[in-house]
């Protein structure tokens, strides 16, 4: 965790499996609370959190380590199956 003036920068890890589908300015749900991707490089991605949704959220708890719940954006999985089927 970063934090910066008007909100704080979270930079994550996600499995292989699912990281191919996580895409900067995309679309990823961590513990129930949908985010935008800020950056993606490999299997490393960044998001930003606004006070209020730290504030509202279980995301605040986040420490160094913590295992969080990736959901990853549907249409991602609609276009890798579509790839996947030519």
């Amino acid at each position: 965790r970063e934090d910066l003036p008007d909100m704080a920068r979270f930079e994550l890890r996600a499995p292989r499996d699912l990281a191919k589908f996580i895409a900067a300015k995309g679309s990823v749900v961590l513990d129930g609370a949908s985010l935008t991707v800020n950056t993606a490089v490999d299997d490393t991605f960044s998001v930003l959190i606004i006070p209020h949704t730290l504030q509202v959220t279980t995301l605040s708890d986040w420490r160094a380590g913590s295992e969080v719940n990736i959901e990853i954006d549907l249409m991602a999985r609609y276009a890798a199956r579509l790839i996947e089927m030519k």
